[in-house]
């Protein structure tokens, strides 16, 4: 009898300790997410020139991503006809609730092709030579972040080029994003 009671206890407990398990089918909090996504507000709407970003949460204060740039009407007078530009990012938030936000230093790296020519634009004459030149350069700007993911963030740079094939040694980064942590 008492190995009866026994082997039931052992069976109760086992059934007890397995259906404590549960699957946490919710989404990730704020602070779980790593990926996020953006689109350059300003330079879609006046240009057309579509410019997208990937940003990978490394943590709470730093993160390291790329740009793409396309350039969807050449007769436009930005200076880049099409860009690939990875950064490293440092936040400096005193408040982490959500982590990744706040003011912001960004260091890039900005690979593109280029066919503005500026004395050209001065005389009226078209410029057909498309130029690819890199350039390095830093970025400050403020990124806000709400509970659901939506992120809106302010960014100004600049860099300089360091080929010497573009037309000006310095190149211009920055824009208005809308974009979604997931």
């Amino acid at each position: 009898m008492k190995k009866l009671f026994f082997v039931l206890l052992l069976l109760n407990l086992s059934f007890t300790i397995s259906s404590q398990e549960t699957t946490n089918d919710e989404k990730p909090t704020i602070f779980e997410r790593k990926h996020e996504v953006r689109l350059g507000a300003i330079k879609l709407l006046a240009g057309p020139i579509f410019e997208g970003s990937y940003e990978y949460i490394v943590s709470s204060n730093q993160g390291f991503g790329a740009y793409a740039l396309v350039n969807l009407d050449s007769s436009n007078d930005w200076f880049e006809n099409y860009s690939l530009t990875p950064y490293y990012r440092m936040y400096f938030q005193t408040n982490e609730d959500y982590g990744a936000k706040g003011f912001f230093v960004e260091g890039f790296t900005s690979f593109f092709s280029s066919d503005f020519n500026l004395e050209d634009e001065i005389n009226g004459q078209e410029s057909n030579d498309d130029v690819f030149d890199i350039s390095i350069g830093l970025s400050l700007g403020k990124k806000w972040i709400n509970t659901s993911g939506f992120v809106f963030e302010f960014k100004i740079g600049a860099g300089r080029n360091l080929l010497g094939n573009a037309d000006s040694d310095a190149i211009i980064k920055g824009d208005f994003y809308i974009g979604y942590r997931f």
